[in-house]
């Protein structure tokens, strides 16, 4: 029975549009969402955002912006980077379903998860969080709206600070409609307060940036990779049929392992090597990641994410 439900996974996955493209600047041009939503499993979308850096061209829609049809009311993954792109996703929700919008979810506290808070809270949505991705927000989120200002100009009118209305620190246990809906803070991983959306009945992770597998996965200065390794063995015991990213199309287990958590190991490993043998921050640039050169970012990450991780694994 798993095999075959492993087997109706992929061939649901492979029915899915087109990943999204570092290369093509908007999928979805009439909105300012880079792509139009698409129905992952029954009940639940996502519309996929560009896996490149955000431009003015996608309105910082380079995360995916997701959204679960309860019966009894929508549930939100992401405030989206900015005000408009919350909006214009709050218009998709709208052509779908007349259930009204109860809940926005932040998972984590960069901009494409919170500077969309704006529009919701307008709304009178509730909105959740992690502590730690508030905490991140509240230190650094008009710097974080400062920067989205640079690239989105005149599609930042109406972005303001915003923050979650809730914060939880380890589980939080939503039952709505149909579904029952576990938000996770499973541990340490891409950045503080990082958490995971389950739907344990139907087997989905809406994984948010424990788990890459179409871009580079990016080293920040915060990043803990090695907790980020140990994170991952509980995030996978989850046992996850379906898999919707941070970044990317949605996908299956054994994909986002091979690209995230066995791109840490191997990246980990190489340094490791160089420590090894007395090498350098310069020399760690140069650490040979070309079995990952044709992920989108390769080029705009590889040899920060080197230095990063340098950096990290000369204390431990």
């Amino acid at each position: 029975m798993r095999q075959l439900l492993i087997a109706l996974c992929s061939l649901i996955l492979l029915a899915m549009p087109a990943a999204a493209s570092q290369s093509i600047p908007d999928q979805y041009p009439q909105s300012q969402l880079y792509s139009k939503p698409v129905e992952v499993i029954p009940h639940v979308w996502s519309a996929i955002g560009a896996s490149g850096p955000p431009t003015y061209e996608n309105t910082g829609h380079n995360n995916n912006l997701s959204f679960i049809v309860t019966g009894d009311g929508v549930i939100v993954v992401n405030g989206g980077a900015a005000y408009v792109l919350a909006k214009a996703l709050h218009d998709e929700i709208k052509r779908i379903t007349d259930q009204p919008v109860k809940l926005v979810i932040n998972e984590s506290g960069q901009g494409h998860a919170m500077l969309g808070n704006s529009y919701w809270a307008e709304q009178g949505v509730a909105i959740l969080a992690h502590e730690d991705a508030a905490a991140e927000f509240k230190e650094r989120g008009y710097d974080i709206l400062d920067r989205m200002k640079g690239y989105n100009r005149d599609k930042a009118e109406g972005t303001k600070v915003q923050g979650p209305t809730e914060t939880f620190t380890d589980r939080k246990l939503i039952e709505l409609g149909k579904f029952k809906i576990e938000v996770l803070w499973i541990g340490p991983a891409h950045s503080p307060g990082d958490i995971s959306v389950w739907l344990p009945q139907e087997k989905l992770v809406i994984a948010g940036d424990m788990a890459f597998h179409e871009r580079l996965p990016p080293v920040f200065d915060e990043t803990d990779t090695a907790g980020w390794l140990d994170s991952w063995e509980k995030f996978e015991a989850l046992g996850a049929l379906y898999v919707i990213p941070g970044h990317g199309h949605p996908t299956n287990m054994a994909q986002v392992r091979r690209y995230t958590k066995d791109y840490l190991v191997y990246l980990r490993g190489k340094i490791r090597e160089l420590l090894d043998d007395n090498g350098n921050l310069e020399d760690s640039y140069e650490v040979d990641q070309s079995p990952y050169a044709h992920l989108d970012t390769f080029k705009e990450l590889a040899k920060r994410n080197a230095g990063r991780v340098f950096e990290q694994m000369e204390f431990e």
